[in-house]
């Protein structure tokens, strides 16, 4: 039963609990034990009601629920409400009409009558939707051609005429020895094609205006989008190579037989594939490419090309680039996009002329390492902040040219640049506002632990404080504007919905309730943030787990992080729960348990996030180390008696600290870790490490694999055998490395139905008794 007085929901963290034991086997249960948090939260478009996905009531999984003012609890919806709250609706700002595509066909809903309209459906489905510049117009994606759908006179008008292959009659016609006899020797064969010339002729002379067909052979194509009065086209075509994919083995199935099943692409700059940009003229009914080989820098070198000589002195050439869809202004007047180099080291803003086939260049950024940071993915395929503003000519976006992500703004006539934020802090997160006259900001302002929301003017100034609270805040912003659908949590408390006032310093009123009777009943440590100097003199975070003083007992366990890029050592609930418990039953045990955001971890800027370029277990392990060092010097830790583990990339980092710095740690528990960087994935890896083919010390000074032989403390690995993101095949050829030189230290344990994500809790049980068990009998005095 969800409990009635919301504003009383966290009442218990700030009163004394009853202590409670905590049980390896109950918190391994994860959000069982702790109670299911909300999530995907969002409104309806009349914003009368809030939706959000949850589980309070312990079912196998999670329901749509809803909320709406004078409810005392949140109530469950319907399973039509529910998938109707889910859906892409286009709307135009301050329209009734709202459409959306469900099931592959095309749908209205007025929202002041709170009614739907089926208006299209065919044996083909449609895709990809979008509201063109006049009211009531729409376009869409059918059998990969576009499509204009005029809803006031009910008239489809089908666009372009793409076709995979090629044409068949200019395949007959190949200009050959023998064809060019044929026609010499035989006056039938002349004939004949007189006759064809002639019939051509006269269709095309009847021939309605429909769209010629544009044969793109085998390449790829993607990316086909239409500016909003219609007029134009884009898509990209890009070479399909053929990929090798790695193969995991699947031993526990439903009907004995074994299932091999292909996983990922492994790094390499073969996965480096060319792509087109081309567009297609309505008008002109004709396809033209946009050439970019004027790009500024486009035939620059990386300067890790200095370190062989076979790279040294190589001839320049245009870089690789990938060519995003474009985003265009209201009318379609201006169409600007973003490119990158395909080895991620460069990005440019463009505004492109569609009608001449042209570019102007509007921003360049260069990171020697990779291009990243909030709202500007790290990956070339993913898209970041671009927009327009009001006035139809100024556009937005995020850079990290100051070393941190803040957002700017570019005037299209005046060629006028303004930063909009500044500060050693980063703009986490961009909502324009339905006149686009104001943004509202999700940064780490006061903290880089904390994600606060302000509300800025789109010409810049001051930001206004909405909410500051310590702790995270993801707020969806209401129809109207008026009402606040905000997601919290601190240290110490799961994530819980709120809604407040949009307005500044607003308060919150809870919602939901969803932590459980059995988890409210302990005492959660919030444990404390700490800051020490790594040996370089970078500040470095990290979260502080102590133990009461007369439990202390003087033995330490360093925790790593996973994901390389992803920030721990904040001021809100963790993604890592079971570690926040399991660190929380190992202060009672006595230990003391740091938890760093080491080199290459999110929310500290450029310059820390690209830290591990070209060396992975390089400064990102020495901020274990001096962590460690800090508890000893501060804490008085025992030098001699602490431990390392974690997982993903906290696996890598433990097998590096205990086998390139064998003395620093007694004992260390490695979870699904990445053995050998060449067998990793190409887009992460090759924007930290470049690729095997061109930079293989790298790779080598980053694998843990070229080090086995320094093994001397005690290693448990643990890793799923259905693993499809770092194969159990990883650290099986880590295994036969040891087995080879002859090392009894380490052991593994393999989990046959986990894959990297675990799932089920009798396996995080067996695998934190055996990590809990390592530290017991390695850290401990006897």
């Amino acid at each position: 039963m969800i409990k009635n007085i919301f504003i009383l929901a966290f009442i218990f963290f700030t009163v004394s609990a009853k202590s409670q034991e905590l049980k390896l086997d109950e918190i391994m249960k994860g959000d069982a034990f702790i109670g299911v948090q909300p999530t995907n939260g969002r409104w309806s478009l009349d914003g009368k009601k809030t939706y959000f996905e949850w589980n309070p009531n312990n079912e196998l999984g999670t329901s749509t629920y809803f909320w709406e003012k004078g409810l005392i609890n949140p109530k469950l919806a319907s399973s039509k409400e529910a998938s109707f709250s889910k859906l892409d609706f286009k709307i135009k700002p301050n329209a009734d009409l709202a459409y959306y595509i469900e099931k592959g066909a095309l749908y209205s809903y007025s929202i002041q009558n709170k009614t739907t309209k089926k208006l299209l459906q065919q044996s083909s489905s449609i895709s990809n939707l979008q509201l063109g510049e006049e009211t009531g117009v729409l376009f869409f994606i059918q059998n990969e051609n576009l499509q204009k759908f005029d809803t006031k006179q009910g008239t489809i008008v089908q666009l372009t005429n793409f076709k995979s292959g090629r044409e068949k009659d200019k395949e007959e016609e190949k200009d050959t020895f023998l064809n060019n006899q044929q026609k010499e020797l035989f006056q039938f064969v002349r004939d004949q094609e007189a006759k064809k010339n002639w019939n051509k002729a006269k269709a095309d002379e009847n021939k309605s205006n429909f769209p010629k067909p544009y044969f793109y052979g085998k390449e790829g194509f993607e990316g086909l989008r239409v500016n909003p009065k219609g007029s134009y086209v884009t898509f990209r075509l890009v070479d399909v190579n053929e990929k090798k994919s790695e193969i995991m083995e699947n031993f526990i199935t439903k009907d004995g037989y074994n299932q091999s099943v292909n996983t990922k692409e492994k790094v390499s700059n073969a996965n480096l594939t060319k792509s087109k940009f081309g567009i297609y003229s309505v008008a002109l009914d004709s396809v033209y490419f946009l050439d970019f080989s004027s790009l500024s820098h486009i035939q620059d070198k990386p300067e890790y090309y200095n370190s062989y000589e076979n790279l040294k002195n190589k001839e320049k050439e245009d870089k690789l680039i990938f060519v995003q869809e474009p985003t265009y202004n209201d009318s379609g007047s201006y169409a600007i996009t973003e490119i990158r180099s395909r080895d991620n080291k460069d990005r440019w803003i463009v505004k492109m002329n569609l009608e001449k086939g042209t570019f102007q260049e509007i921003d360049y950024q260069h990171d020697e390492a990779w291009i990243g940071g909030p709202g500007i993915p790290s990956y070339a395929y993913s898209s970041g902040t671009l927009g327009f503003l009001s006035d139809n000519e100024t556009i937005y976006f995020q850079s990290e040219a100051t070393a941190y992500s803040h957002l700017y703004s570019y005037n299209l006539k005046t060629n006028k640049k303004i930063q909009l934020t500044k500060g050693n802090w980063e703009v986490r997160g961009i909502t324009l506002s339905k006149d686009k006259n104001n943004f509202y900001l999700t940064t780490n302002t006061t903290n880089p632990g904390n994600r606060e929301f302000y509300k800025l003017a789109a010409s810049g100034g001051e930001l206004q404080p909405v909410l500051t609270k310590d702790g995270a805040h993801e707020v969806t912003i209401s129809p109207d504007e008026r009402t606040l659908l905000v997601r919290y949590s601190y240290k110490n408390k799961p994530w819980e919905f709120y809604t407040g006032a949009n307005k500044k310093n607003s308060v919150l009123t809870a919602i939901t309730h969803s932590t459980s009777k059995e988890f409210e009943e302990y005492p959660w440590q919030a444990p404390e943030v700490i800051t020490f100097k790594a040996q370089d003199g970078t500040n470095v975070n990290a979260r502080l787990y102590k133990p009461r003083s007369d439990k202390a007992n003087k033995a330490a366990i360093v925790f790593v992080h996973g994901a390389g890029y992803l920030q721990n050592a904040h001021n809100y609930w963790s993604s890592y729960h079971r570690e926040y418990m399991f660190h929380n039953l190992l202060t009672d045990l006595g230990y003391t348990v740091l938890d760093i955001d080491y080199r290459g971890s999110d929310g500290y800027g450029r310059d820390f996030r690209t830290g591990i370029y070209r060396f992975m277990g390089g400064k990102d392990l020495t901020d274990q180390i001096d962590g460690k060092n800090y508890l000893v010097q501060n804490l008085g830790v025992d030098p001699k008696r602490v431990g390392v583990y974690g997982g993903s990339y906290g696996g890598f980092i433990t097998l590096m600290a205990m086998l390139t710095a064998p003395n620093e740690f007694a004992s260390g528990a490695a979870l699904r870790s990445v053995t050998d960087w060449a067998h990793y994935n190409h887009g992460y890896t090759g924007n930290i490490l470049n690729f095997p083919e061109t930079d293989p010390l790298a790779y080598k000074k980053s694998s843990p694999i070229y080090f086995a032989d320094n093994l001397t403390g005690n290693l448990l690995m643990l890793h799923g055998m259905v693993d499809d993101n770092v194969e159990y095949k990883d650290i099986v050829r880590l295994s036969q490395r040891f087995i080879e030189l002859g090392k009894k230290n380490w052991n593994l344990a393999s989990f046959p139905v986990e894959t990297h994500g675990f799932k089920e809790t009798y396996s995080w049980i067996d695998e934190y008794s055996r990590i809990l068990n390592l530290f017991n009998n390695t850290l401990l005095e006897k």
